[in-house]
């Protein structure tokens, strides 16, 4: 059929058009209904498909990485023991609460045997944390260059961890300096004093 012939056809008469306009109409009809179909119902189904592949892929990679973990399982078991062991032996190196008075004694002791004079002395208040407590101590020592640094190499080789640090040198008379610092120990908390952990649990 022409194009002039389909322009003459009255939509209105349509069992009386000729067979092979009769076919073109259906044809139509029919890709119409398809194309709806697939917009309200084959759409949907198809984003459902996307977004199950895509979990699919997710669930395929999270899989894999816990297998990986299970296969380093015992390989991250014995890190964690050697983890431990390493930060129990750094704890053995605190001093305990009644061990405090003796580890301040060898800082001030460490001057004197220098020379130097402990114009202050000064423990601070204590800063806890779960296993441990930072013990701030505020000294102002006098003497000269070489004693002062003597006196901080000598706290560093103590048995106990001790740290100097905030140091202030300021001249004073012939040769001689004044130093300003703070020197931080750590003690071991006892049992009933670890944050959030009840002294029963704890002492076990």
């Amino acid at each position: 059929m022409t194009l002039d012939e389909l322009r003459a056809l009255d939509p209105k008469d349509m069992p009386n058009w000729p067979l092979q306009a009769q076919g073109l109409a259906l044809a139509v009809l029919l890709l119409m209904l398809l194309g709806l179909g697939y917009f309200f119902v084959l759409g949907d189904q198809l984003d459902q498909l996307q977004q199950a592949k895509q979990q699919e892929e997710q669930l395929k990679q999270t899989f894999i990485d816990k297998k990986r973990q299970a296969v380093n399982l015992d390989a991250l078991e014995q890190q964690l023991k050697e983890i431990d062991a390493s930060f129990g032996a750094l704890l053995k190196q605190l001093p305990t609460k009644s061990d405090m008075d003796t580890l301040l004694t060898e800082i001030n002791q460490a001057g004197i045997g220098r020379g130097l004079q402990f114009d202050l002395f000064k423990p601070g208040t204590e800063i806890r944390s779960t296993e441990m407590a930072e013990v701030p101590i505020t000294i102002r020592l006098t003497g000269t260059y070489n004693d002062l640094a003597a006196f901080v190499n000598d706290v560093a080789q103590l048995s106990r961890i001790v740290t100097i640090s905030d140091i202030n040198l300021t001249p004073g008379n012939g040769n001689r300096l004044t130093m300003d610092a703070t020197a931080r120990t750590y003690r071991a908390l006892e049992p009933g004093e670890r944050m959030g952990v009840p002294a029963a649990q704890a002492a076990k």
